[in-house]
Order: C-alpha cells, then structure tokens, then sequence
C-alpha cells in the first residue's frame, strides 16, 4: 500500500471518527438538508442530495442540472454505506489500497452498489450509524467534500 493510499484511509477514518453527532432528529435532517441545498446554490453545484435514518427518507432535493441519474447514484452509494458502516469513499479508497476495485472485488452488483465518493454515515453517539447523508453531481472526491463541510458546519452549530 502507498503512503498516498495509507495518508489518504486515515484521513477518511479521521473523519468518520470526528463526525459523531449527539443527536439526529427529524428537525435535524431537514437542517442539516436545507445547509446543504444552501451550499449548493452557492456553488452553482447540478447536485441531489438525500437523508436518510433508518429505512426511511428525510430530506431529499434537486437541484438545478441535476438529472435522475444523481437519484440512481445516490441509491447506489448509500447501499454502500449501509452494508460497510462507513462512507462510500473510503469504501473505495481501501479496495484501491488493496491494488484492485470495488467492482472487481466486491462481488456486489454495480447496478446497485457504487463505493464512489458523495454517501457518509450519520453516526450517533451510543447508537452506532443510524442513517446517510448523501450528494451526487459533482466529481466523487467533490460530493464527498460537500458532506463533510456540512457535516463539520452542522455539528459545530
């Protein structure tokens, strides 16, 4: 393993380590949502976004240039999420660590399944991962930084 792939795993560890909320309620999605939404517009970002906890979907939004693709991203990565417990890019990065892809190696489908950049766990205190947050309609690297500065605003409000 390179020290870009080992540099770049613990970065993503780091991060999941970090992004531990206290809570996540309802109010919370549709705040955590709508800061998204906002950065986005900014950004001029063609991006859908969806939360969900649980089987359930909280918040979701598409914006400007975003095409029902971005909808079949977001499915593909959040299972990711589900399955691993961790996001959807580090899920990556540790396949690519290991000199191969998700999709050589997983034996997942890739209709379903996608280990790309933009899906991260909503993790709770005491309860583990409870939920997903995920962007589509950026590059990978892109989607996955938009979640994380949301994710730093909102658990630092």
């Amino acid at each position: 393993m390179s020290t870009e792939n080992t540099d770049a795993i613990a970065t993503l560890e780091a991060q999941e380590r970090r992004l531990v909320l206290k809570q996540f309620t309802y109010d919370d999605a549709w705040a955590l949502g709508s800061l998204l939404v906002d950065m986005a517009r900014e950004r001029s970002a063609p991006v859908a976004i969806d939360i969900r906890r649980g089987g359930q979907q909280l918040f979701h939004a598409a914006l400007p240039g975003s095409t029902p693709d971005n909808d079949a991203w977001i499915d593909r990565k959040r299972r990711v999420v589900e399955r691993y417990g961790c996001s959807s890019f580090l899920v990556g990065a540790r396949f690519r660590a290991k000199g191969t892809t998700f999709e050589a190696s997983s034996r997942l489908d890739p209709n379903r399944f996608a280990a790309h950049g933009g899906a991260f766990p909503i993790a709770v205190e005491g309860a583990g991962v409870i939920g997903t947050v995920v962007v589509s309609g950026l590059p990978q690297a892109e989607d996955h930084a938009m979640v994380i500065e949301a994710l730093e605003r909102f658990s630092t409000r």
